[in-house]
């Protein structure tokens, strides 16, 4: 390619961004090629729009003095007119019907961990070295073989691990999954913009210095990889969505579907209770009828810290990213250009300065733009918040070890003790020192602990629990 796209020049000079092309003589026809690309596939109407700040994320933002607590489903079941074994049984008979799908986010490396891979690739298993991938795969087994189904998987990652990730599953044989049921695809990605001039950002002579645009990117990715097409063809009416690193994450959980279609909900988010007041999570609030995610640096510290009467906190509820979204909410979003406004955040972002040398920047010196899945909720119709208690539902792989929170050794503990609880409940004897991992090709849930360890008395040694039959259990006596 030696000579530039009339189409691309003109957009470029249209949007003042014609800087990008300085180098084009500098670089190699391949490399014109893929800047080309890149510079093709970003809708220039929406960086102009953002750039002179007509398009902003103001639409959603919250009037901090009108916040309550959310009205919610409580994890004892209290709050609605239904119980959870109400719940339990209208999500089984979604499940049953082939009604559900798995939206995975998984776009995050796993540099923070010290892991020089895609962050679904962490072995986070206690006992069996398990990745994070392979984990939620046999959930999805599991619930393939109770309810006689095939659960479709969407599995989004982003430019620094899609083609890692491809590579894992089919090295892997789709880790049990269907392939035909799996399908991988590439959020979006929006540039960065020098803060002083407003002019995008190169990060080579031949490629933009380029981001994701944050999981609120799943809409769009969905519909640009033909996932939401395949949802339809397929039948499927509500999607269940999870981000990779919380591997307590219960995946097409079906009380929480049935809660979800009991209150003809269209956007279902669950939320566990803050730990602390200053919390780095999500606050779930109510502004009216419509439920709203407050970002932790958006909350004033006097109204983090306010307590109810019962010394609880006042905004308890924090946003661990688990959601049912059902399908005819997303297509009418779709058509909704504000329906998920970008977010602006000032970071330090490496480029190329005018003379093409490369700049470090100490301070933060351009813009990024990214999207939030949550921003749906006060457009959803009925939406519901359904809390569950932590120690069954959250367990975030974030932080490298020696961290305080949320790091895989602490996760890595958190499945343990869940597991250990699930064999006592079923009248196992468990050590509390000893190490228990059950793959849920095993038992699904505490129920069918109790139908497969009738023969157990005692467990002393750390036991992973991979088999599928009963008869396997002769040597775990």
């Amino acid at each position: 390619m030696k000579t530039i796209p009339e189409v691309i020049l003109n957009e470029l000079t249209t949007y003042g961004q014609s800087h990008l092309l300085k180098f084009w003589d500098e670089i190699n026809p391949a490399q014109q090629k893929d800047l080309v690309a890149e510079i093709a596939a970003i809708d220039w109407s929406i960086i102009g729009e953002l750039i002179s700040g007509k398009s902003s994320d103001t639409s959603n933002l919250v009037d901090v003095a009108a916040m309550q607590p959310p009205v919610a489903v409580r994890s004892d079941g209290e709050g609605v007119s239904w119980t959870i074994q109400d719940a339990i049984e209208a999500g089984e008979k979604a499940l049953s019907a082939g009604e559900v799908a798995a939206v995975m986010v998984a776009g995050g490396q796993g540099t923070r961990l010290g892991f020089k891979h895609p962050k679904g690739m962490y072995p986070i298993g206690p006992i069996s070295g398990r990745s994070l991938f392979q984990v939620f795969a046999d959930r999805l087994r599991a619930i393939n073989r109770r309810y006689e189904v095939e659960v479709p998987l969407y599995l989004m990652t982003s430019e620094a691990t899609h083609a890692e990730t491809l590579r894992y599953f089919s090295d892997h044989e789709y880790l049990g999954l269907s392939p035909s049921s799996v399908r991988i695809f590439k959020q979006g990605t929006m540039p960065a913009i020098d803060a002083t001039t407003g002019r995008c950002l190169l990060s080579s002579k031949s490629s933009l210095a380029l981001s994701p645009d944050g999981h609120g990117g799943t809409l769009a990715a969905l519909e640009n990889s033909g996932s939401l097409n395949d949802a339809r063809l397929r039948g499927i009416k509500h999607l269940a969505y999870i981000q990779v690193d919380n591997p307590l994450a219960q995946l097409c959980d079906p009380a929480l579907l049935g809660h979800h279609l009991l209150a003809k909900s269209e956007m279902t988010t669950q939320v566990v209770k803050k730990r602390y007041p200053l919390e780095r999570v999500g606050n779930v609030v109510r502004v009216g009828d419509r439920v709203h995610i407050v970002e932790y640096s958006d909350l004033p510290e006097s109204i983090a810290q306010q307590t109810g009467s019962d010394g609880e906190l006042r905004f308890w509820a924090g946003n661990i990213a688990v959601h049912i979204l059902d399908l005819h909410f997303l297509d009418r979003c779709l058509g909704q250009v504000t329906a998920l406004p970008f977010h602006r955040a000032l970071k330090a972002v490496e480029h190329l300065d005018a003379e093409g040398a490369q700049v470090k920047p100490d301070e933060p010196n351009a813009i990024k733009f990214e999207r939030f899945i949550f921003d749906l909720l006060p457009r959803a119709e009925n939406a519901l918040v359904v809390e569950a208690k932590p120690e069954l539902a959250f367990a975030p792989v974030k932080n490298a070890t020696g961290s305080e929170v949320d790091t895989p050794e602490l996760a890595k503990q958190a499945i343990c003790k869940l597991h250990r609880q699930w064999l006592r409940g079923a009248g196992v004897k468990v050590d509390e020192t000893t190490k228990i991992e059950i793959n849920p090709r095993f038992a699904l849930d505490p129920s069918e602990v109790a139908t497969r360890t009738h023969d157990l008395m005692h467990i002393a040694e750390d036991r992973y629990f991979d088999c599928e039959s009963p008869e396997k259990l002769s040597n775990l006596h």
